[in-house]
Protein backbone atom coordinates (compact mmCIF):
# COMPACT_ATOMS: atom_id res chain seq x y z
CA UNK A 1 0.00 0.00 0.00
CA UNK A 2 2.99 2.54 1.19
CA UNK A 3 4.16 1.62 -2.63
CA UNK A 4 1.08 2.68 -4.27
CA UNK A 5 1.02 5.66 -2.31
CA UNK A 6 4.26 6.79 -3.37
CA UNK A 7 3.75 5.39 -6.55
CA UNK A 8 0.51 7.98 -6.99
CA UNK A 9 2.29 10.79 -5.21
CA UNK A 10 4.93 10.85 -8.11
CA UNK A 11 2.82 10.40 -10.88
CA UNK A 12 0.92 13.57 -9.34
CA UNK A 13 3.87 15.41 -8.87
CA UNK A 14 4.85 14.92 -12.89
CA UNK A 15 1.60 15.87 -13.57
CA UNK A 16 1.90 18.64 -11.82
CA UNK A 17 5.17 19.69 -13.09
CA UNK A 18 4.27 19.39 -17.36
CA UNK A 19 1.19 21.76 -16.37
CA UNK A 20 3.23 24.25 -14.53
CA UNK A 21 5.68 23.98 -17.94
CA UNK A 22 2.69 24.07 -20.41
CA UNK A 23 1.78 27.00 -18.81
CA UNK A 24 5.38 28.83 -18.74
CA UNK A 25 6.10 28.58 -22.40
CA UNK A 26 2.36 29.34 -23.15
CA UNK A 27 3.97 32.97 -24.32
CA UNK A 28 3.09 35.02 -27.08
CA UNK A 29 6.69 36.30 -28.71
CA UNK A 30 6.58 39.42 -30.40
CA UNK A 31 7.31 39.96 -34.31
CA UNK A 32 10.67 41.61 -34.29
CA UNK A 33 11.35 40.77 -37.71
CA UNK A 34 9.00 40.58 -40.42
CA UNK A 35 9.07 37.37 -42.01
CA UNK A 36 5.80 38.41 -43.76
CA UNK A 37 6.31 36.53 -47.23
CA UNK A 38 9.96 34.97 -46.07
CA UNK A 39 10.18 31.53 -46.07
CA UNK A 40 14.02 29.35 -45.74
CA UNK A 41 14.20 25.86 -48.10
CA UNK A 42 16.81 23.43 -48.74
CA UNK A 43 17.78 23.65 -52.34
CA UNK A 44 19.98 22.09 -54.99
CA UNK A 45 22.31 24.19 -57.22
CA UNK A 46 21.66 22.71 -60.33
CA UNK A 47 23.71 25.28 -62.72
CA UNK A 48 25.94 28.45 -62.53
CA UNK A 49 24.62 31.17 -64.73
CA UNK A 50 26.84 33.90 -63.95
CA UNK A 51 29.90 33.02 -61.88
CA UNK A 52 32.04 35.97 -59.79
CA UNK A 53 35.66 34.35 -60.46
CA UNK A 54 38.07 36.30 -61.83
CA UNK A 55 41.42 35.97 -63.56
CA UNK A 56 43.84 36.23 -60.23
CA UNK A 57 41.81 33.79 -58.58
CA UNK A 58 39.33 36.18 -56.67
CA UNK A 59 36.06 36.52 -55.95
CA UNK A 60 34.40 39.72 -56.98
CA UNK A 61 30.35 40.66 -56.79
CA UNK A 62 27.51 38.08 -56.55
CA UNK A 63 26.93 34.75 -58.44
CA UNK A 64 23.95 33.93 -60.00
CA UNK A 65 23.01 29.91 -60.12
CA UNK A 66 19.87 27.93 -60.66
CA UNK A 67 18.38 25.86 -57.98
CA UNK A 68 16.32 23.07 -57.85
CA UNK A 69 13.98 23.60 -54.52
CA UNK A 70 13.00 20.83 -52.24
CA UNK A 71 8.90 20.91 -53.95
CA UNK A 72 10.82 20.38 -57.35
CA UNK A 73 10.50 23.77 -59.07
CA UNK A 74 13.85 25.44 -60.21
CA UNK A 75 14.62 29.26 -59.67
CA UNK A 76 16.93 31.95 -60.16
CA UNK A 77 18.68 32.77 -57.09
CA UNK A 78 21.50 34.98 -56.38
CA UNK A 79 24.31 34.40 -53.87
CA UNK A 80 26.15 37.06 -52.11
CA UNK A 81 29.77 36.99 -52.00
CA UNK A 82 29.98 37.81 -48.50
CA UNK A 83 31.54 36.10 -44.94
CA UNK A 84 28.64 36.05 -42.78
CA UNK A 85 25.96 35.26 -45.71
CA UNK A 86 25.99 33.27 -48.88
CA UNK A 87 28.85 31.09 -50.10
CA UNK A 88 30.64 29.74 -53.50
CA UNK A 89 28.13 27.70 -55.30
CA UNK A 90 28.79 24.68 -57.28
CA UNK A 91 26.59 22.81 -59.53
CA UNK A 92 25.65 19.57 -57.01
CA UNK A 93 25.60 21.57 -53.31
CA UNK A 94 22.95 21.68 -51.30
CA UNK A 95 22.54 25.45 -49.81
CA UNK A 96 19.90 26.70 -47.81
CA UNK A 97 17.63 29.23 -49.58
CA UNK A 98 15.88 32.34 -48.76
CA UNK A 99 12.68 32.94 -51.17
CA UNK A 100 11.11 36.31 -50.69
CA UNK A 101 7.48 37.40 -52.29
CA UNK A 102 5.93 40.74 -52.47
CA UNK A 103 2.80 41.22 -53.94
CA UNK A 104 3.85 39.50 -57.90
CA UNK A 105 7.50 40.39 -56.76
CA UNK A 106 9.65 37.43 -56.18
CA UNK A 107 13.25 36.75 -55.60
CA UNK A 108 15.47 33.98 -54.19
CA UNK A 109 18.69 34.05 -52.63
CA UNK A 110 21.73 31.73 -51.22
CA UNK A 111 21.43 32.13 -47.72
CA UNK A 112 24.17 29.25 -46.47
CA UNK A 113 25.75 26.25 -47.09
CA UNK A 114 23.18 23.50 -45.73
CA UNK A 115 25.40 22.36 -42.72
CA UNK A 116 22.41 20.23 -41.35
CA UNK A 117 24.21 17.39 -41.68
CA UNK A 118 27.09 17.98 -41.18
CA UNK A 119 26.17 19.48 -37.51
CA UNK A 120 23.91 16.57 -36.77
CA UNK A 121 26.95 13.79 -37.07
CA UNK A 122 29.28 15.44 -35.05
CA UNK A 123 26.26 15.30 -32.48
CA UNK A 124 25.63 11.71 -33.16
CA UNK A 125 29.70 11.12 -33.32
CA UNK A 126 29.90 12.91 -29.64
CA UNK A 127 27.72 11.57 -28.17
CA UNK A 128 28.10 7.77 -29.34
CA UNK A 129 32.10 8.54 -28.20
CA UNK A 130 30.51 9.54 -24.58
CA UNK A 131 28.73 6.35 -24.26
CA UNK A 132 31.95 4.05 -26.09
CA UNK A 133 33.86 5.33 -23.32
CA UNK A 134 31.43 5.93 -20.73
CA UNK A 135 29.58 2.97 -20.76
CA UNK A 136 26.32 3.58 -19.15
CA UNK A 137 27.59 6.56 -17.02
CA UNK A 138 28.33 7.54 -20.57
CA UNK A 139 24.46 6.82 -21.27
CA UNK A 140 23.69 8.73 -18.03
CA UNK A 141 26.08 11.79 -19.23
CA UNK A 142 23.85 12.28 -22.98
CA UNK A 143 20.71 12.11 -20.99
CA UNK A 144 21.96 14.44 -18.57
CA UNK A 145 22.84 16.77 -21.63
CA UNK A 146 19.59 16.52 -23.22
CA UNK A 147 17.95 17.20 -19.87
CA UNK A 148 20.26 20.57 -19.58
CA UNK A 149 19.30 21.72 -23.23
CA UNK A 150 15.66 21.40 -22.20
CA UNK A 151 16.24 23.42 -18.97
CA UNK A 152 17.14 26.16 -20.95
CA UNK A 153 14.84 25.86 -23.78
CA UNK A 154 11.60 25.32 -21.38
CA UNK A 155 12.26 26.84 -18.08
CA UNK A 156 15.36 29.39 -18.17
CA UNK A 157 13.93 31.31 -21.34
CA UNK A 158 10.26 31.07 -20.88
CA UNK A 159 11.14 32.75 -16.84
CA UNK A 160 13.10 35.08 -18.40
CA UNK A 161 10.24 35.97 -21.11
CA UNK A 162 7.55 36.45 -18.31
CA UNK A 163 10.30 38.84 -16.43
CA UNK A 164 11.93 37.01 -14.15
CA UNK A 165 15.47 38.54 -13.04
CA UNK A 166 17.84 36.74 -14.91
CA UNK A 167 19.61 36.03 -12.42
CA UNK A 168 17.39 34.39 -9.80
CA UNK A 169 16.08 32.59 -13.07
CA UNK A 170 20.05 31.67 -13.51
CA UNK A 171 20.20 30.40 -10.06
CA UNK A 172 16.89 28.14 -10.14
CA UNK A 173 17.79 26.60 -13.38
CA UNK A 174 21.51 25.94 -12.31
CA UNK A 175 19.95 24.33 -8.95
CA UNK A 176 17.51 22.27 -11.38
CA UNK A 177 20.44 20.91 -13.90
CA UNK A 178 23.19 20.11 -10.47
CA UNK A 179 20.30 17.94 -9.20
CA UNK A 180 19.48 16.15 -12.38
CA UNK A 181 23.26 15.47 -13.63
CA UNK A 182 24.62 14.40 -10.13
CA UNK A 183 21.48 12.37 -9.61
CA UNK A 184 21.61 10.84 -12.92
CA UNK A 185 25.39 10.10 -12.60
CA UNK A 186 25.98 9.02 -8.74
CA UNK A 187 22.08 7.98 -7.69
CA UNK A 188 21.21 9.02 -4.21
CA UNK A 189 23.91 8.65 -2.30
CA UNK A 190 25.83 11.20 0.01
CA UNK A 191 28.59 11.50 -2.41
CA UNK A 192 26.22 12.62 -4.44
CA UNK A 193 24.36 14.87 -1.81
CA UNK A 194 27.95 16.34 -1.35
CA UNK A 195 29.23 17.14 -4.76
CA UNK A 196 25.33 18.87 -5.06
CA UNK A 197 25.61 20.89 -1.75
CA UNK A 198 29.46 22.24 -2.96
CA UNK A 199 28.82 22.96 -6.83
CA UNK A 200 25.55 24.55 -5.80
CA UNK A 201 27.49 26.95 -3.13
CA UNK A 202 30.65 27.27 -6.01
CA UNK A 203 28.03 28.70 -8.59
CA UNK A 204 26.34 31.19 -6.06
CA UNK A 205 29.65 32.10 -5.02
CA UNK A 206 31.10 32.56 -8.91
CA UNK A 207 27.78 35.15 -9.27
CA UNK A 208 28.21 36.72 -5.84
CA UNK A 209 31.87 37.27 -6.98
CA UNK A 210 30.68 38.52 -10.56
CA UNK A 211 28.41 40.59 -8.94
CA UNK A 212 30.67 42.14 -6.58
CA UNK A 213 33.20 43.10 -9.31
CA UNK A 214 30.58 44.54 -11.68
CA UNK A 215 29.41 47.19 -8.55
CA UNK A 216 32.99 48.26 -7.95
CA UNK A 217 33.93 48.34 -11.23
CA UNK A 218 31.04 49.68 -12.46
CA UNK A 219 30.11 47.17 -15.38
CA UNK A 220 26.85 45.54 -16.31
CA UNK A 221 25.11 43.76 -18.91
CA UNK A 222 24.87 47.25 -20.48
CA UNK A 223 28.43 46.75 -21.18
CA UNK A 224 28.50 44.11 -23.89
CA UNK A 225 29.47 44.43 -27.45
CA UNK A 226 25.40 43.60 -28.43
CA UNK A 227 23.72 45.24 -26.56
CA UNK A 228 21.81 47.86 -28.75
CA UNK A 229 19.94 44.65 -30.35
CA UNK A 230 19.67 43.66 -27.02
CA UNK A 231 18.32 46.65 -25.85
CA UNK A 232 15.96 46.45 -28.62
CA UNK A 233 14.62 42.93 -27.52
CA UNK A 234 14.32 44.67 -24.46
CA UNK A 235 11.85 47.39 -25.44
CA UNK A 236 9.77 44.73 -26.68
CA UNK A 237 9.59 42.19 -23.75
CA UNK A 238 9.88 41.85 -20.60
CA UNK A 239 13.42 40.34 -20.35
CA UNK A 240 15.66 42.36 -18.16
CA UNK A 241 18.95 42.41 -20.86
CA UNK A 242 21.13 44.26 -17.51
CA UNK A 243 21.42 41.10 -15.74
CA UNK A 244 22.20 38.31 -18.75
CA UNK A 245 25.96 39.05 -18.47
CA UNK A 246 25.87 37.64 -15.17
CA UNK A 247 23.95 35.19 -15.63
CA UNK A 248 25.80 33.81 -18.36
CA UNK A 249 28.68 34.03 -15.80
CA UNK A 250 27.08 31.10 -13.64
CA UNK A 251 26.15 29.02 -16.15
CA UNK A 252 29.61 29.29 -17.63
CA UNK A 253 30.94 28.39 -13.89
CA UNK A 254 29.12 25.56 -13.70
CA UNK A 255 30.81 22.89 -15.25
CA UNK A 256 33.81 23.42 -14.16
CA UNK A 257 32.52 23.88 -10.41
CA UNK A 258 30.56 20.39 -10.89
CA UNK A 259 33.04 18.68 -12.02
CA UNK A 260 35.66 19.74 -8.77
CA UNK A 261 32.87 19.13 -6.46
CA UNK A 262 32.27 15.46 -8.13
CA UNK A 263 35.96 14.95 -7.85
CA UNK A 264 36.67 15.95 -4.22
CA UNK A 265 33.24 13.85 -3.11
CA UNK A 266 34.00 10.52 -4.82
CA UNK A 267 37.73 10.63 -3.64
CA UNK A 268 36.51 11.09 -0.05
CA UNK A 269 33.68 8.40 -0.35
CA UNK A 270 36.49 6.18 -1.89
CA UNK A 271 38.52 6.39 1.44
CA UNK A 272 35.78 6.75 3.97
CA UNK A 273 35.09 3.63 2.25
CA UNK A 274 38.28 2.12 2.68
CA UNK A 275 38.93 2.76 6.48
CA UNK A 276 36.68 4.61 8.88
CA UNK A 277 37.81 8.20 9.42
CA UNK A 278 36.88 11.27 11.50
CA UNK A 279 35.26 14.87 10.16
CA UNK A 280 39.16 16.14 10.57
CA UNK A 281 40.47 13.64 8.21
CA UNK A 282 38.10 13.21 5.56
CA UNK A 283 38.23 16.95 5.19
CA UNK A 284 42.38 17.07 5.08
CA UNK A 285 41.96 13.97 2.52
CA UNK A 286 39.38 16.20 0.32
CA UNK A 287 41.31 19.22 0.84
CA UNK A 288 44.46 17.83 -0.65
CA UNK A 289 42.97 16.12 -3.63
CA UNK A 290 41.07 19.47 -3.93
CA UNK A 291 43.98 21.57 -4.51
CA UNK A 292 45.58 18.91 -6.82
CA UNK A 293 42.91 19.79 -9.45
CA UNK A 294 41.53 22.96 -8.20
CA UNK A 295 44.44 25.19 -10.51
CA UNK A 296 43.76 22.65 -13.38
CA UNK A 297 40.11 23.51 -12.87
CA UNK A 298 41.04 27.70 -12.88
CA UNK A 299 43.03 27.12 -15.87
CA UNK A 300 40.40 25.69 -17.78
CA UNK A 301 37.62 28.23 -17.35
CA UNK A 302 40.23 31.32 -18.28
CA UNK A 303 41.58 29.65 -20.99
CA UNK A 304 37.75 28.79 -22.51
CA UNK A 305 36.91 32.59 -21.88
CA UNK A 306 40.14 33.77 -23.53
CA UNK A 307 39.24 30.96 -26.38
CA UNK A 308 35.95 32.77 -26.74
CA UNK A 309 37.50 36.16 -27.22
CA UNK A 310 40.70 35.40 -28.88
CA UNK A 311 39.75 37.17 -31.74
CA UNK A 312 39.59 40.57 -29.49
CA UNK A 313 42.72 40.08 -27.95
CA UNK A 314 44.51 39.73 -31.58
CA UNK A 315 43.11 42.69 -31.95
CA UNK A 316 43.90 44.64 -28.99
CA UNK A 317 47.79 43.01 -29.55
CA UNK A 318 48.31 43.78 -33.25
CA UNK A 319 46.77 47.77 -32.50
CA UNK A 320 49.58 47.91 -29.58
CA UNK A 321 46.81 49.78 -27.60
CA UNK A 322 48.23 51.66 -24.28
CA UNK A 323 47.74 49.87 -20.79
CA UNK A 324 45.70 52.25 -19.56
CA UNK A 325 43.02 51.98 -22.07
CA UNK A 326 43.18 48.49 -22.18
CA UNK A 327 42.47 47.93 -18.82
CA UNK A 328 39.52 50.29 -18.36
CA UNK A 329 37.95 48.96 -21.92
CA UNK A 330 34.60 47.08 -21.17
CA UNK A 331 35.53 44.61 -23.60
CA UNK A 332 38.65 43.27 -21.40
CA UNK A 333 36.93 43.81 -17.99
CA UNK A 334 34.21 41.22 -18.84
CA UNK A 335 36.46 38.79 -20.09
CA UNK A 336 38.64 39.57 -16.47
CA UNK A 337 35.25 39.45 -14.63
CA UNK A 338 34.50 36.02 -16.25
CA UNK A 339 37.46 33.82 -15.75
CA UNK A 340 38.33 35.02 -12.76
CA UNK A 341 34.54 35.15 -11.30
CA UNK A 342 34.22 31.24 -12.74
CA UNK A 343 37.92 30.93 -10.82
CA UNK A 344 36.73 32.41 -7.47
CA UNK A 345 33.76 29.67 -7.66
CA UNK A 346 36.19 26.72 -8.59
CA UNK A 347 38.32 27.67 -5.74
CA UNK A 348 35.64 28.07 -2.92
CA UNK A 349 34.30 25.09 -4.16
CA UNK A 350 36.98 22.89 -2.83
CA UNK A 351 36.56 23.53 0.75
CA UNK A 352 33.08 22.98 0.25
CA UNK A 353 33.00 19.75 -1.41
CA UNK A 354 35.97 19.00 1.23
CA UNK A 355 33.55 19.17 4.34
CA UNK A 356 30.35 18.70 3.04
CA UNK A 357 31.38 14.72 1.99
CA UNK A 358 33.56 14.81 5.47
CA UNK A 359 30.42 15.73 7.26
CA UNK A 360 28.10 13.13 5.51
CA UNK A 361 30.68 10.46 5.32
CA UNK A 362 32.81 10.73 8.33
CA UNK A 363 29.97 7.85 10.21
CA UNK A 364 29.95 5.07 7.38
CA UNK A 365 30.68 1.56 9.23
CA UNK A 366 32.64 -0.63 7.91
CA UNK A 367 31.08 -2.86 5.23
CA UNK A 368 28.16 -0.26 4.75
CA UNK A 369 27.45 -0.02 1.21
CA UNK A 370 29.55 2.15 -1.67
CA UNK A 371 28.59 5.70 -1.39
Amino acid sequence: MQSLFKRFGVALLAVALLAFLFHLNDIEKPQLVNMQGRSFERATVTEILRDNLQENGSRIGDQIVRLQLADGTEAEANCPNGLLFGTVCTPGMTVIAMRSQAGALASCTVYSYDRTKSVICFLVFFCALLILVGGSKGLKSVLALILTFASFLFFFFPLLMHGVAPILAAVITATIILSLTVWLICGQTKKALAAGIAAFGGVLAAGLAAEGFGAAAHLSGYNVTNIEALLFVAQNTRIDVGGLLFAGILFASLGAVLDIAMDVAAAVAEIAETRPASSRELFGSGMRVGQDVMGTMAATLILAVFGGSLGAWVLDYVYDLPLLQLMNSNGLDIVIMQGLSGGIGVILTVPLAAFSAARLLSRKAPGAPRP
